[in-house]
């Protein structure tokens, strides 16, 4: 074992005087950058060699942010899972296939739901089970991919009569707690509008259930409905049942007593959420002259304020560029969690761009598995804790 050296490297930086440099060791440096999210430190190694090394040095990746590795995603009706890297070297950072989460013996197979800040949700199916959607036909574990360390929930409430839960979500924030939510949403069987949500605590170790009577429209989810946690919320896209099916996006804290609705702009347009640099995003195709959607342009909006219904709008793009390079049509898929950069998809589902919003720039294209049609973002976490005494 070797000792950290927590003498300054900053000494002769020219930017400080001499007695500045002297209070500044390692560590405390450290302790500035921790509370720092990822696109700062990006920034932050341009500004000299000492800071760069202190930055990319392995030792330091537990208490520093991470930024975007890729997408993990998977096609329609299938359980394999693939990976994209946005660095192009086309290398999963862990084994896809999970194997400390299976047991031939009892399981069925894994299901991954959801992904947020370096954990991920999955379904562990049962064997000789012919109703997979059923709650005590499959369990809920969380994992930490990088670490390989997991937790497995315990059953959850059993849905009323006539209701039925489906979506899932999992909410998780490191940078305020290393305690974890996974929320279960409930709907009715008759028009699928949400009328509660079933609550896991990692800090409780238990479920709880809370109706929607804080919402005041009915407001169904979309198949497979993108679910993103931000500022203390977990937002899904739906449709409302009574405005002729105008997409909005739901929003609910994490003692399922606020709730929340928020109009999307053009009302019934294709479009996507994300978490970015804190907040959440919208990307939307825009409206045009007759009301007719522009499939070349690209809208980015943003809810600045998480007691706002308001969502703003930060940017606009004309992606024929990347169409005119790839002779392909795309539409939204994904945000870039540090930056105003979005990633479409192919209509094929065998490519995925990037698109830099603020600066009107293609980035990297990445060729996936044909007829890919769901994303999760991946940001490594190598903390050890999934903040749960009984995690494996």
């Amino acid at each position: 074992m070797f000792e950290r050296n927590t003498k300054s490297r900053l000494e002769s930086h020219p930017g400080l005087t001499s007695e500045a440099a002297g209070l500044l060791t390692d560590d405390l440096i450290l302790e500035i950058f921790s509370r720092l999210p990822a696109r700062s430190l990006h920034r932050f190694k341009c500004v000299s060699v000492s800071w760069r090394d202190l930055i990319t040095d392995p030792a330091n990746r537990n208490e520093l942010s991470q930024t975007l590795a890729g997408f993990l995603y998977t096609f329609p009706g299938r359980r394999d899972h693939h990976f994209a890297s946005v660095s192009g070297d086309g290398a999963a950072p862990f084994d896809l296939s999970l194997p400390y989460l299976r047991n031939d013996k009892d399981d069925k197979g894994i299901t991954l739901v959801d992904a947020c800040n370096g954990l991920l949700l999955c379904r562990r199916h049962k064997k000789n089970k012919a109703t997979p959607w059923k709650e005590d036909d499959f369990g809920f574990v969380v994992c930490n991919p990088t670490t390989g360390r997991w937790v497995e929930l315990p059953p959850q409430p059993q849905a009323p009569p006539r209701r039925y839960t489906h979506t899932a979500s999992l909410a998780f924030d490191p940078a305020v707690s290393f305690h974890f939510h996974v929320l279960h949403f409930e709907e009715t069987y008759t028009g699928s509008y949400i009328t509660g949500v079933n609550i896991y605590s990692s800090r409780t170790g238990a479920w709880s259930h809370r109706d929607s009577s804080g919402m005041v429209e009915k407001v169904t989810l979309f198949s497979r409905s993108k679910c993103v946690f931000a500022g203390g919320m977990m937002y899904l896209m739906g449709n409302l049942e009574e405005m002729n099916g105008e997409y909005v996006l739901v929003g609910v804290d994490m003692d399922g007593k606020v709730w929340k609705t928020i109009r999307t702009p053009y009302g019934r347009r294709f479009g996507t959420i994300g978490l970015s640099q804190g907040c959440l995003h919208y990307v939307v195709a825009s409206v045009g002259d007759y009301d007719a959607i522009q499939v070349s342009e690209i809208a980015l909006w943003c809810l600045k304020d998480r007691d706002s219904k308001e969502l703003v709008l930060n940017h606009t793009a004309n992606i024929n560029k990347l169409m005119s390079m790839t002779e392909k049509m795309y539409m939204v898929a994904e945000i870039h969690p540090d930056c105003d950069t979005i990633f479409l998809v192919s209509f094929g589902g065998d490519t995925l761009a990037a698109y830099d919003m603020r600066h009107q720039k293609v980035g990297c294209i990445l060729n996936l598995e044909k007829n890919t049609r769901w994303f999760l973002p991946y940001v490594p976490l190598f903390s050890e804790s999934l903040a749960d005494e009984d995690c494996r």
